[in-house]
């Protein structure tokens, strides 16, 4: 497979959901050759009947974007690209890496957008239990690179495009390999060292269940508000500093300094402040995204087991307490009457449980 601006890489997009909606549409616009994959047809349907995704923006970018290929099937979906663009709920990634795992091809790359925490190691783990003999890339992002919206059947309105998006591959030395081919439609992303640090790196985690679990009452009223901004209250902003805090800890307890909330928000938004609530006031990529109306959706269902659940379970492991993330774990557990530790990503889960610290870095860096 090539890698010239002549021969521009040919991506398949996973998910028609709000934000492969967005990436699919707006690659397509870009000149780039899309196949989109959804599980169900429902979700396709106004993408097949016009034969691409409609988008606007808040910035000027907007256009239709017409696709190669929108199918319910993962095989044809994944034939014949370069670059496989994940981008659905975390707790979908095993279900995925199942369905793939017979179509994947030597030289190609699959990414998560995102990973949330340690989805890449999740997603290798199922194929080599499925005996997989295809080399491919296994690579994650720290977060989207969207902040978007499906608007209609077909049509994704984007909120804003992030400036810096660190990225990470299974085999870390293949990180440049996986940013020459990517960065030709997304000079965006940047070297993120090893997947531990993307997943740790994970500003989800700390913004999306606590906002929910938070503002619960606020939410099942179903009142509308802007999420990240008349959410986030002083208050609310305390508890998110301190999950904050303590995800920061359990990366350093593997040896990685992992940046703050705030400082992602300056280098993703150029968003700055003295405090967490003054940096996402002044971040105007968060207005105008209003609040989910119910809890049950990925802000608690994903970000919970596939965020912080595994973030907690690595702190236990290396002693590291996580008080405040426990609590909005429990917290959610009894809103959706869900037990998320057990369906999280522990460490016993991922089969990481009995690795030394040494293990554990030298699977981020050298694992094929």
């Amino acid at each position: 497979m090539t890698n010239t601006v002549e021969n521009k890489p040919k991506f398949a997009v996973i998910g028609a959901g709000h934000g492969g909606l967005a990436m699919a549409g707006h690659l397509a616009i870009m000149g780039f050759q899309v196949n989109l994959y959804n599980r169900s047809e429902e979700r396709l349907w106004g993408v097949l009947s016009t034969g691409g995704v409609r988008i606007e923006s808040d910035f000027g970018l907007e256009g239709f974007g017409k696709l190669n290929l929108a199918t319910t099937d993962i095989g044809e979906a994944i034939d014949d690209v370069d670059i496989i663009m994940v981008v659905v709920p975390a707790n979908a990634h095993r279900y995925i890496a199942e369905i793939s795992a017979p179509y994947l091809k030597d030289g190609q790359i699959v990414i998560l957008n995102p990973g949330r925490t340690f989805g890449a190691l999740e997603f290798r783990q199922v194929l080599n239990i499925l005996n997989v003999k295809a080399d491919v890339i296994i690579a994650e992002t720290q977060t989207f690179i969207y902040a978007s919206r499906a608007v209609n059947p077909g049509q994704a309105h984007i909120f804003r495009i992030k400036n810096s998006i660190p990225i990470a591959s299974i085999r870390a030395h293949l990180i440049p390999e996986v940013l020459k081919k990517l960065r030709i439609a997304y000079p965006q992303f940047v070297p993120g060292d090893n997947i531990f640090k993307t997943s740790l790196e994970n500003i989800g985690a700390v913004f999306h269940p606590t906002l929910c679990v938070l503002n619960a009452g606020w939410i099942e009223d179903d009142a509308e508000f802007q999420f990240y901004v008349e959410g986030a209250t002083p208050s609310v902003t305390k508890v998110l500093e301190k999950v904050d805090e303590e995800r920061v800890k359990v990366a350093e307890s593997l040896g990685i300094r992992a940046i703050t909330a705030r400082e992602w928000l300056y280098l993703a938004y150029n968003a700055v402040g003295k405090d967490l609530y003054s940096a996402m006031r002044d971040n105007p990529g968060y207005r105008g995204i209003k609040a989910p109306n119910r809890l049950n959706m990925r802000y608690i269902t994903e970000d919970v087991p596939m965020s912080l659940v595994p973030i907690s379970s690595v702190g236990k492991k290396f002693g590291v307490e996580t008080p405040t993330i426990d609590a909005i774990i429990h917290l959610a557990s009894i809103l959706l009457q869900t037990d998320y530790w057990k369906e999280g990503r522990t460490v016993e889960r991922l089969n990481i449980q009995n690795m030394t610290l040494k293990e554990l870095r030298l699977l981020a860096i050298g694992e094929k």
